[in-house]
């Protein structure tokens, strides 16, 4: 299998001894303490679930600064962005104290792990534009990853953590939130080899599906992991339980028994375009997948990045040797009215716009809100019939 990234072995962070669990937990609660915001809270579970391997823990700000600049830190791990966790109070800590970082998503604000306190850093307004136009490509605060970034405090806590559980996450979507650890160790039991990973944050339609198995074709994988990310989004995109129910059935019904895998992780959205690509890589890397399809305006919004900006930042910014996985470069997909199937748009120059089934993400709310379901050229009825009920039900 291949080796997770920058180390031969996963290092999840989670305590995973019962016995020393709840110890840790217990002397928690006579611990300072810090309420942490979402992201904060999300990247806990990322290096709980050995998805942030190899890291240790959250960045300094040196390190943050230098993974802004050049996707590296101090000590040359290649990393696309800032892991922190940025508070809005820290007088009453000092570096050498153990912290109890508490859970802003969960009632009650429970210990989610335990922070050995090596610095209390402060970002400076320059810092934080810094980071935002080296990340997010903008200072824009309309940017709905930069305005979850700058409402968060300016005092940031760095130093090793130890996991103690994966907030809300396990328990709100136990069927689908799954570590790295959890997912390596499926690929193994069935068997797979050549492994391709799709990221969403969306329902997939036809062309979605389509895509997968185009993938799975040209690469002749073995398997499919569809990876769901199950956190925080902006308003108005479609919540997790949704997409969870239609992705299932989508895969239920339209793929061979034992050729996909359907899994989330707990993410916070950074809509940081080429950035976060390479961060949703290193995701798919450290869960066991060889390959990762990237496509247009992959983890994109609004007009910041170019269509393809999350392609070739892996031929313009990222080392030769930073990764291991292999991206599969798509294209656009969409019902070929000349064909009689989903295509890349690309691989059609013979082509018009007219010659393909497109429809604007607005027009499809719209027609799911008043209960009309695509057509079948572009969604699955079954998956649509999931949409029309959420939609409707929002009315």
């Amino acid at each position: 299998m291949i080796n997770p990234h920058g180390s031969a072995t996963l290092m999840p962070l989670f305590v995973g001894d019962p016995a020393e669990n709840r110890r840790l937990a217990i002397a928690a609660e006579s611990m300072p303490s810090v309420v942490m915001s979402s992201s904060g809270a999300a990247n806990a579970v990322m290096l709980g679930g050995g998805y942030f391997t190899p890291l240790t823990g959250y960045m300094n700000r040196d390190d943050a600064l230098g993974v802004a600049q050049d996707m590296r830190t101090r000590d040359g791990t290649f990393w696309p962005s800032p892991v922190l966790c940025l508070v809005d109070g820290a007088d009453h800590l000092s570096p050498g104290c153990e912290v109890a970082l508490r859970d802003p998503n969960v009632d009650g604000r429970p210990v989610i792990a335990v922070l050995n306190l090596e610095a209390v850093d402060r970002l400076t307004d320059e810092d934080v534009d810094f980071i935002c136009e080296r990340v997010y490509r903008t200072t824009d605060r309309e940017h709905p990853g930069v305005a979850e970034f700058v409402a968060q405090g300016r005092a940031l806590l760095s130093g090793p953590v130890r996991v103690l559980n994966f907030s809300y996450f396990e328990t709100e979507f136990a069927d689908t939130f799954r570590t790295a650890v959890q997912i390596r160790e499926e690929i193994g039991r069935r068997g797979w080899n050549r492994v391709v990973a799709f990221q969403t944050r969306n329902p997939m339609h036809l062309a979605h599906e389509e895509l997968c198995r185009i993938a799975m074709e040209r690469l002749e994988a073995d398997g499919c992991v569809i990876h769901m990310l199950l956190g925080k989004l902006k308003p108005g995109d479609i919540p997790a339980d949704v997409r969870d129910a239609a992705i299932r059935r989508m895969a239920e019904l339209y793929f061979p028994p034992n050729s996909v895998m359907i899994t989330g992780y707990g993410f916070d959205m950074l809509y940081a375009g080429p950035r976060e690509a390479v961060l949703h890589a290193i995701f798919r890397q450290n869960m066991g997948a060889t390959h990762f399809i990237i496509g247009r305006d992959h983890a994109g919004v609004g007009d910041y990045y170019g269509a393809f900006d999350a392609q070739t930042i892996f031929d313009e910014e990222v080392p030769e040797d930073a990764l291991d996985i292999e991206i599969f470069r798509a294209d656009h997909t969409a019902w070929s009215k000349k064909l009689d199937r989903v295509v890349m748009m690309r691989e059609a120059p013979d082509h018009t716009r007219d010659d393909f089934i497109l429809l604007s993400g607005t027009k499809v709310r719209e027609m799911l809100g008043n209960g009309i379901a695509p057509p079948p050229e572009f969604s699955r009825p079954e998956v649509a019939k999931i949409l029309i009920d959420y939609y409707q039900s929002l009315q």
